[in-house]
């Protein structure tokens, strides 16, 4: 493995908890990076503004697994105001930073979010 990346980035991307599709989701979003490939789903159920369930399907990296990961353990028991407050760096953070040239994966997962709280509010 490569030495840049933190420990809980490395346990994270060895053994995701947060993985799969929630049926009948409340929200979906999708997010892609096209300079290196990555893509990202996200799917939340949502009752009373807040979100219960989230999970993530990701072709990509260790970084963009990690992060995901990262960013559904995070979102579980949120409200939908306090979601969107979520960043990148965030999420970096508890990963115990990513390699700089990795960043852009953390933020993958904040644009599927947004995408999946967008459509959530056009139901």
């Amino acid at each position: 493995m490569d030495e840049e990346y933190s420990e809980e980035t490395i346990e994270r991307f060895q053994d995701p908890e947060y993985t799969g599709e929630i049926k009948e989701a409340d929200a979906t979003g999708k997010a892609g990076n096209p300079s290196c490939g990555d893509v990202l789903q996200i799917s939340l159920k949502i009752e009373n503004g807040v979100i219960k369930k989230a999970r993530f399907k990701t072709y990509g990296c260790m970084a963009a697994i990690a992060s995901s990961d990262e960013l559904c353990e995070m979102l579980e028991g949120k409200t939908i105001e306090e979601a969107e407050e979520i960043t990148g760096e965030d999420i970096s953070q508890e990963l115990g930073e990513l390699p700089p040239v990795k960043h852009h994966c953390s933020i993958l997962g904040t644009e599927a979010l947004q995408n999946a709280l967008e459509n959530y509010r056009k139901k």
